[in-house]
């Protein structure tokens, strides 16, 4: 082989590797900030809350800034949680300090990501464009941080006694205690752990979930806030083994009588933009997720024992399909009622396993 024909083959697998680098990055680009939040996720999480505060602001009009007083922050997290938009997120007790003294908060933040494992719990917050990173490091020094050691990216506030914010009542949150910025990516991350927190900013682009997990976060678009569990964590949480006695035993029976019920392999329960709650529940198999489909509409059409009268209370349901593998289900809420936070914790009869 020539010395020519050695340099256009060289050349061309050089192009063809670029294209598939260009290729999977414009597939990654495409994700939602949701699917894009929970690929960032630490690999061994079992739980993930998801709050789209830039979606919870637009809901209920409110306009802040970096500027923004506490007082002004705590006013519209009160409209967002009578309209239940915000019973996901770790930040809320800490919103007017956060807000006050960190440079930046739910008034500013794109989304947020709480995942909680066995080994630590992280927040991975996307912060504005606006936001310059050394300012916010700056606020951190001013506080009393330690900056980050030789191959460290870990802020560490474990020793600094957190101000109050204006006169705010608010608590301080434990997962704020280490904080992490990432500036190429526009992130901050924060924790109770130093030694979680930096594994979480090592593994930041890892970019793997469960099967059962990403079918389920696939299925939920693009939430304003959701709740999404490992198959394991959601029948633990939301099991029946929860409830008192009378109420299992109610449950058996309801159980009994909707028909086959198997474990689920990942759970996802998600607040949409115009009002209704999606909830979707994975399976091993098509004919699974056919059978479940039956089973758990019948489940949430009727009792709710552990949550106390029936699901008719609290919404209507809608659509409940089988897609593949991932059974969805419509629910729309009654008036007042607020169905993610009530319902993505256990014991939740049509989740049970």
């Amino acid at each position: 082989m020539s010395r020519r024909v050695i340099v256009l083959v060289v050349a061309a697998v050089v192009l063809l590797l670029a294209a598939t680098l260009v290729g999977i990055r414009l597939l990654r680009d495409d994700r939602t900030p949701f699917a894009e939040a929970m690929a960032l996720s630490p690999g061994d999480a079992a739980r993930y809350t998801w709050t789209d505060w830039s979606a919870v602001r637009r809901q209920v009009g409110a306009h802040l800034d970096a500027d923004s007083t506490p007082a002004q922050v705590s006013t519209f997290l009160s409209k967002s949680y009578d309209q239940d938009l915000t019973p996901m997120s770790a930040l809320t007790d800490s919103a007017a300090l956060l807000q006050q003294s960190f440079g930046w908060s739910p008034a500013t933040l794109e989304w947020e990501m709480f995942s909680e494992s066995t080994s630590g719990a992280v927040v991975i917050g996307r912060l504005p464009d606006s936001l310059d990173v050394q300012d916010l490091e700056d606020d951190l020094t001013e506080l009393g941080f330690d900056p980050p050691g030789k191959g460290s990216d870990v802020w560490d506030g474990s020793s600094v006694t957190m101000p109050s914010a204006g006169g705010s009542d608010d608590e301080t949150t434990p997962v704020i205690t280490h904080v992490a910025f990432v500036p190429d990516q526009h992130l901050v991350l924060t924790s109770d752990a130093t030694a979680y927190l930096q594994q979480a900013v090592d593994h930041l682009d890892d970019d793997a979930l469960p099967d059962g997990v990403q079918q389920v976060v696939d299925a939920s678009d693009e939430p304003v806030a959701a709740a999404v569990y490992t198959g394991d964590y959601a029948c633990t949480a939301l099991a029946m083994t929860q409830a008192d006695a009378d109420d299992q035993a109610t449950a058996a029976q309801l159980v009994a009588k909707a028909g086959k019920v198997n474990p689920v392999d990942g759970f996802a329960m998600a607040r949409e933009p115009a009002g209704g709650v999606r909830v979707a529940m994975s399976f091993e198999n098509h004919d699974q997720a056919v059978a479940n489909a039956d089973s758990r509409s019948r489940l949430a059409s009727g009792p709710a024992p552990g949550q106390y009268g029936t699901f008719a209370d609290r919404f209507k349901l809608g659509k409940v399909a089988a897609d593949g593998d991932v059974v969805t289900m419509a629910l729309h809420p009654v008036a007042g009622s607020s169905v993610l936070s009530d319902l993505s914790t256990g014991p939740l009869l049509f989740a049970t396993c």
